[in-house]
């Protein structure tokens, strides 16, 4: 049997991992993290999922729980971890993988517990890897957190507050805000889609019309991912809270808030990935499908990686079906 190594052990390296166990492989998983679930249980406290907990499990294991219900993230975590268990998977926490390199035929992930050696590899970092506050930061003299930082309002000093970023976090963030504090979020007005459409989640629909699992190389694909809509709340939801709402920070130098918190997204990290020809000049990985342009390296988990789904609980699994045959078919 060959050696796999499955680097990241969100649900994407654990969907993933299972796909691998139904063809007779048991692939190793590397995760920095001490728990599986662990990336969930750090966002903030009243984060709950977007998609209801029917169309939030991975393969193999129904979410528990009422199946209308939108699931918090502690029971996301605990999900996965109740995963892991499950299906035995053969997981090495509190692990980081410092180099992947070429070993003649195979890959070297050097780690800070030894190196491990493998026929295939499969990167299950995911696409939220190194939180981004731009340069812009350095105006402001008041306590400054990511969103990967920020738990509740408790948290935040008294006084104005400035959410930047009109993504699903930001708005999130500004709404529970707004309660407590006086907010500005800077954020360009995106569309908005209701969670429910005629008494059903607008999931149901998304799928039903096949726009969830659109490949991203067709034209219904492209403009999904050209115009990804907010779900459940945008701006407009803000104003009537009271939140005051601006497309930039055209004159930063002109507001002194309390503090600050940069929903602004992540940047990828591929630094310690050392294999010729895995990456582009931007550095980003070269691949399509999940599948790398280096024979026996294999992508999982990205953002439109395949769809709009690849990123989300209920659809990476069909995305790990896809990476699986692949890898196994090479083997």
């Amino acid at each position: 049997m060959k050696d796999i190594l499955i680097i990241g052990g969100g649900q994407a390296g654990l969907a993933t991992a299972q796909r691998l166990g139904l063809r007779g492989h048991r692939p190793l998983i590397l995760d920095t993290a001490a728990h599986p679930g662990d990336a969930w249980r750090r966002r903030w406290d009243s984060l709950r999922l977007f998609t209801p907990a029917r169309r939030s499990a991975l393969p193999g294991l129904p979410f528990p729980g009422p199946q209308g219900r939108y699931p918090g993230k502690d029971e996301v975590a605990d999900y996965l971890a109740a995963y892991a268990r499950h299906f035995d998977l053969d997981i090495s926490h509190g692990t980081t993988v410092r180099r992947l390199s070429r070993d003649g035929a195979r890959f070297a992930a050097e780690t800070d517990r030894g190196t491990y050696r493998a026929d295939a590899v499969v990167i299950a970092t995911g696409p939220f890897q190194t939180p981004y506050i731009p340069a812009i930061s350095g105006f402001f003299t008041g306590l400054q957190l990511h969103s990967s930082e920020y738990r509740d309002p408790s948290r935040i000093p008294d006084g104005d507050v400035l959410v930047v970023g009109g993504g699903n976090s930001g708005i999130q963030i500004a709404a529970e805000l707004a309660a407590t504090h006086r907010v500005t979020l800077a954020g360009r007005a995106r569309p908005v889609m209701p969670q429910r459409i005629l008494g059903a989640d607008v999931f149901t629909w998304l799928k039903a019309f096949g726009v969830v699992r659109a490949p991203v190389t067709g034209r219904l694909g492209r403009r999904v991912k050209a115009r990804d809509p907010l779900i459940g709340q945008g701006v407009g939801h803000l104003r009537r809270k009271g939140v005051r709402v601006v497309d930039r920070l055209a004159e930063p130098h002109t507001l002194d808030p309390a503090a600050v918190v940069w929903a602004t997204g992540y940047t990828q990290d591929y630094t310690w990935l050392d294999v010729p020809g895995a990456l582009a000049p931007d550095g980003r990985p070269r691949q399509s499908f999940g599948v790398s342009a280096v024979p026996g390296l294999f992508h999982i988990g990205l953002s439109f990686q395949y769809s709009r789904g690849s990123a989300l609980l209920g659809w990476v699994g069909e995305d790990a079906a896809i990476v699986v045959d692949r890898l196994v078919a090479g083997l």
